[in-house]
């Protein structure tokens, strides 16, 4: 059976590209609109490709309104979240001193609730006994 020739409508790319926004797998999209996947991509590769970066934008913009409306209960989390997403904070535990085997461990971070306890005395005791050789 002979399938007749695909015509894109402006409804059927609004859909294409919000789906496509919203995560939505190619096979499903395609399914959705009555097409094979070569006519999906064929036919609306610009909606496809750029669908992703435009929702991210909308969804940016939100959060940079919300994060710094000082009036906003809420802006102090989406603060936290556009600066460990955006700016790459990060919150860590810092440890500094010698290692296990002597060596210097500078600005490492380590996890201390995830270190055994045996480990995590053997940290603090290198670390107590660099401070007795720096003090003498």
């Amino acid at each position: 059976m002979v399938m007749p020739n695909h015509e894109p409508t402006q409804q059927t790319r609004r859909t294409v590209e919000s789906m496509s926004a919203y995560g939505i797998p190619q096979p499903d999209i395609a399914r959705v609109i009555g097409v094979c996947q070569e006519t999906l991509t064929k036919y609306y590769r610009d909606e496809l490709d750029l669908a992703t970066a435009k929702a991210n934008s909308k969804v940016a913009e939100a959060l940079y309104k919300q994060a710094t409306d000082t009036d906003n209960p809420r802006s102090a989390t989406a603060a936290i979240f556009w600066l460990k997403t955006r700016a790459q904070w990060k919150e860590t535990s810092v440890i500094e001193g010698p290692g296990p085997n002597g060596e210097h461990l500078h600005k490492v971070g380590i996890d201390p609730t995830r270190l055994s306890d045996a480990a995590l005395a053997e940290l603090i005791g290198a670390m107590n006994a660099n401070d007795e050789t720096d003090a003498s």
